[in-house]
């Protein structure tokens, strides 16, 4: 398979970038996304040019490092998966593809698709937490959890923190990510204990960043590549309110 690339290449967030156009050809439909732009970069070495730089680790969709926005798609033409779990077979022979960064104040563009998502860290160092002594792990039935906010809870942890959800969002807020972080705790009794104080300085750390307001037109919820659901914004958003008035 054969596409055309319109990749966008910036030096540092000091730069101004713009979209450079590359050819790549031999390219197999089970090539992943990123070994086709392994490919890219290996022919570009090979005539001296610079890399692509981008971000990837695992490449097993858990770290969400590989974070790229796909013609106009965070990660891509595909449903609940990452970047690195995208396979050249959702193209057509001959595409044109164009592979942008994540557009967003909070996540500055450190070099070419890479950006900085430590906002991400520094929401969670708020209080993405329990810092309670808990004590030993007790037998399983000690601490009787029901069923449904166990799976609830479970489901929200999956988050992975790739940014597609701020990505997606027109306002580029961070809702989705944040209240996934929040009901995962507030959902069992070892995050009760600090919930008032975890939803105050995490929500309050989100807004200090320069996140966007969440006007729930569920543009995140459809890109999230774990499926994070917006039930999760109207729980912090209770969460909010009952610190609020404690």
């Amino acid at each position: 398979m054969d596409f055309t690339l319109k990749i966008w290449r910036q030096k540092n967030s000091g730069e101004k970038g713009k979209f450079v156009n590359y050819k790549v050809g031999n390219v197999s439909s089970d090539s992943s996304f990123l070994e086709m732009l392994d490919v890219l970069n290996e022919e570009l070495i090979l005539k001296n040019e610079e890399p692509v730089a981008f971000d990837h680790d695992c490449r097993e969709g858990i770290c969400g490092c590989c974070s790229l926005y796909i013609n106009g798609r965070p990660h891509g033409p595909d449903e609940l998966i990452t970047v690195c779990q995208l396979h050249m077979r959702k193209f057509k022979d001959g595409d044109s593809i164009v592979i942008e960064p994540w557009r967003a104040r909070p996540f500055p563009v450190i070099k070419d698709l890479i950006v900085d998502r430590t906002a991400f860290d520094k929401i969670l160092m708020e209080g993405g937490f329990v810092s309670v002594n808990t004590g030993n792990a007790p037998d399983a039935h000690a601490v009787p959890v029901p069923k449904q906010n166990a799976d609830l809870a479970f489901d929200a942890a999956a988050c992975i923190g790739c940014g597609a959800c701020v990505a997606a969002c027109k306002n580029a807020s961070a809702m989705l990510f944040v209240s996934a972080k929040v009901s995962q705790f507030a959902l069992l009794p070892q995050g009760r204990v600090e919930a008032k104080e975890r939803v105050r300085a995490m929500v309050a750390k989100m807004d200090e960043l320069g996140f966007g307001s969440c006007s729930n037109t569920g543009a995140c919820e459809a890109e999230c590549p774990k499926g994070i659901s917006l039930t999760n914004i109207a729980r912090i958003n209770r969460e909010f309110i009952k610190a609020g008035s404690a």
